[in-house]
């Protein structure tokens, strides 16, 4: 049962207010207990010290007598003073000569008694030492307050003054608190309950909804919708399902159309490509890998692919790429007459999802040699960064097309995968396209009073996950709590997202980031610290350049676009502003951003 939403929340709710309750009864019921517990000490104190030992040390001053002869005097006393009190009771008792007698009380059936018989041994004791002594005693299940004062004369002890009070009115008043408690929160349980339960259900009814739903959607019917009932969480996620089936049936037949489209382009695109599976046979050749290799029918399909490309270049041979490239992922250069030709493969997946082959792009490469090398660093970075994603979302959704839409988990994960490979060439999309904005002055900045200390902690907010993933700390180290400048706030927000995110990268597990936020006169210095890997003296140089990278096989896997630092330097100078890093090898990095505050400095 407790598998279910609805009666966890219920549980959850429960439980809190029981212990909410729990802890409000105990805290009223003793603080209630001490109160009433020290003004009984208060009212005993004050009744021996204000009223009765005032009588009694005139009387033991005048008469020069040992307190069992003045027993008749001091009863006067205790009777003069007990009249209006119910609850205690009063005891003078005489010294060890006398037997610790009680000579005189309140109560008539302990006159003349032995006090230690009747009352407490270790009091009587303490009070012939001296001492004023309070304590809280239980007998025969009645509870008591007991407090001595010793009646002294010329600092010789005669005798004891012991005053008694029945706490059982107390307590009768404790226990009866304690039950009103108790039902109060029977009370706030139950209605707990009631509520729990109607608010449960009006979350995990549209939750059911959208469940019920989404397994038809599993089933191929796409043509679902949920009742948006509400402007909160349910109502977001409802709107979002509806959304989520409108896009999916509009994907579906983007995808459809995406393969007719895709074949058309092979069937006519000027590169050659051929497909092969690993059994060696060629399953597929457009017209262009067919002219390029010197075929001129359909005879290429029933070729051996490793005698076939044997003969131009035996390391792009299936047996070969099998052996010595565990990716199965490369280029070759092959010549074939006066042409030159480059071959790029890379696996596809079977319905398996395991590599069901090599396909291949032949490109005439002929006339463009001398310009590729001109080009070739570019190429090279700008190849790397879109190679993966490229091959991952046309990997993922040929799964999909053969097959796996209908399992909607599934599907669900692969399109998450190819949403995310496409953002991450977006990225890089972007970034190009900054950088060319920056390089032709069309760059917009919005310049406006902004608080620096809440952007740094909003990026480092962004950024929480990402350190407690890597087991880092991160630390925000400033003495203000708010500086205000001119300055675009989304654009410097860029700049500290990427040269925090670049230190939390590269920095090992459990290791330290720290952002300085300072200032002098009317500039912001802002210092981002770390204890990563750090940066070669002889790479420091070029680190501002666009896509240059000190690890360039590091950075790519990690996810940068090698333009971000390029990128920052760019917006920091558009600030009038200036960003320098200093680092040591293997001691880590420290990046220093001087950016005006003053709105004339822009």
């Amino acid at each position: 049962m407790l598998k279910s939403i609805r009666w966890k929340f219920i549980t959850i709710y429960f439980g809190l207010v029981f212990i909410a309750m729990a802890i409000i009864g105990v805290f009223i019921i003793q603080n209630f207990e001490k109160y009433h517990l020290n003004n009984v000490s208060e009212k005993l104190y004050r009744m021996a010290t204000d009223y009765i030992f005032p009588d009694i040390n005139n009387l033991i001053m005048t008469e020069n007598k040992d307190l069992d002869y003045m027993s008749e005097q001091l009863q006067n006393i205790i009777d003069k003073w007990s009249q209006g009190f119910v609850n205690e009771e009063i005891f003078i008792i005489g010294d060890a000569k006398s037997g610790f007698k009680i000579i005189a009380t309140n109560n008539n059936n302990f006159l003349g008694e032995n006090a230690i018989n009747e009352l407490e041994y270790d009091l009587i004791i303490e009070g012939f030492k001296g001492k004023v002594i309070d304590k809280d005693i239980k007998f025969s299940g009645n509870q008591s307050k007991n407090m001595v004062f010793p009646i002294s004369k010329n600092g010789e002890v005669k005798g004891v003054l012991y005053l008694r009070y029945n706490l059982q009115e107390i307590y009768n008043t404790l226990n009866q608190s304690k039950w009103i408690l108790t039902q109060a929160t029977m009370l706030a349980l139950a209605i707990t309950v009631l509520l729990g339960f109607l608010i449960a259900r009006s979350i995990t009814e549209p939750i059911n909804d959208v469940t019920e739903k989404a397994l038809e959607m599993a089933k191929g019917n796409f043509d679902q919708k949920v009742e948006v009932k509400s402007d909160d969480e349910i109502g977001k996620l409802a709107e979002m399902f509806n959304y989520l089936t409108d896009k999916l049936k509009t994907t579906l037949g983007e995808i459809s159309s995406e393969k007719s489209k895709m074949e058309t382009i092979l069937n006519y695109m000027a590169d050659g490509l051929i497909a092969v599976n690993t059994d060696g046979k060629i399953i597929h050749a457009n017209p262009s890998a067919m002219r390029m290799l010197n075929f001129f029918d359909e005879d290429i399909l029933k070729e051996n692919y490793d005698d076939l490309i044997g003969r131009f270049n035996r390391n792009l041979t299936l047996e070969h790429i099998m052996q010595n490239n565990n990716e199965w992922i490369g280029s070759e250069i092959i010549s074939i007459k006066d042409s030159i030709y480059k071959v790029n493969y890379a696996p596809y997946k079977n319905e398996k999802n395991e590599k069901g082959g090599l396909v291949l792009v032949i490109q005439d490469i002929t006339e463009q040699e001398k310009l590729e090398n001109m080009r070739k660093e570019f190429v090279a970075n700008v190849s790397h960064e879109l190679k993966t994603p490229l091959t991952s979302i046309k990997s993922y959704t040929e799964t999909l097309l053969n097959g796996a839409l209908e399992n909607k988990e599934i599907a669900k994960n692969f399109l998450s995968v190819v949403y995310s490979e496409a953002d991450r060439m977006t990225r890089l999309v972007r970034d190009l396209l900054q950088l060319s904005n920056f390089d032709s002055k069309k760059v917009f900045f919005n310049k406006t009073k902004n608080d620096l200390v809440k952007l740094i902690n909003n990026s480092i907010m962004k950024l929480d996950m990402t350190v407690k993933n890597k087991k880092q700390r991160l630390e925000f180290i400033t003495k203000y709590d708010s500086l205000e400048g001119y300055f675009d706030y989304d654009r410097i927000e860029q700049v500290i997202l990427n040269i925090i995110s670049n230190a939390i990268k590269y920095t090992e597990e459990r290791g330290k980031v720290e952002v300085f936020l300072e200032k002098e006169d009317n500039t912001a210095i802002i210092r981002v610290k770390d204890t990563g890997i750090g940066i070669p003296k002889e790479d420091l140089s070029r680190i501002f350049e666009r896509f240059y990278r000190v690890d360039k096989a590091r950075s790519r896997e990690l996810g940068g676009t090698g333009l971000g630092l390029s990128i920052a330097k760019e917006i920091i100078e558009a600030h009038n502003g200036l960003i320098k890093i200093d680092s040591e090898v293997g001691k880590g990095t420290e990046v220093t951003i001087h950016l005006p505050l003053k709105e004339d400095n822009m």
